[in-house]
């Protein structure tokens, strides 16, 4: 899996909220047809937007991220994007209470509790009680 990192430097106030996300509603038609692409998610910050694409391989990112992409987003927002990958080889997924190395679901021989080991890795940290 490859992470790639858009930013997209933006002066001035932070955008509102709900024009991103209409913007953005907009956008994600067109995003659903990106081959290998997983997961988009929309960023916007006081230091302008982005987002965070999930590709299946570096091939499908890379043919994304292809020549002529970083002009069409200076055209679209003004302002040149600046991208990272990231080689993804192990995810921690709480929602779905699993971690996955390299895409497979592994079990980690961790020998203690993780309330223990948060508590020893950020002292003064609250950790949560039985009715939490």
């Amino acid at each position: 899996m490859i992470l790639a990192l858009v930013q997209i430097p933006l002066s001035g106030p932070k955008r509102d909220h709900d024009a991103v996300a209409a913007q953005s509603l907009v956008s994600a038609r067109f995003f659903r047809a990106v081959p290998g692409l997983r997961r988009k998610y929309y960023l916007n910050s006081e230091q302008g937007g982005g987002g965070v694409y999930e590709f299946a391989t570096r091939e499908d990112a890379l043919a994304w991220f292809d020549g002529g992409w970083a002009d069409w987003m200076q055209g679209r927002f003004g302002a040149r994007p600046v991208l990272t990958l990231f080689d993804v080889p192990v995810v921690l997924d709480n929602v779905a209470a699993e971690v996955r190395v390299d895409g497979a679901t592994v079990t980690p021989d961790w020998p203690e509790p993780p309330d223990e080991a948060l508590a020893r890795a950020r002292p003064g940290w609250p950790l949560p009680t039985a009715d939490q």
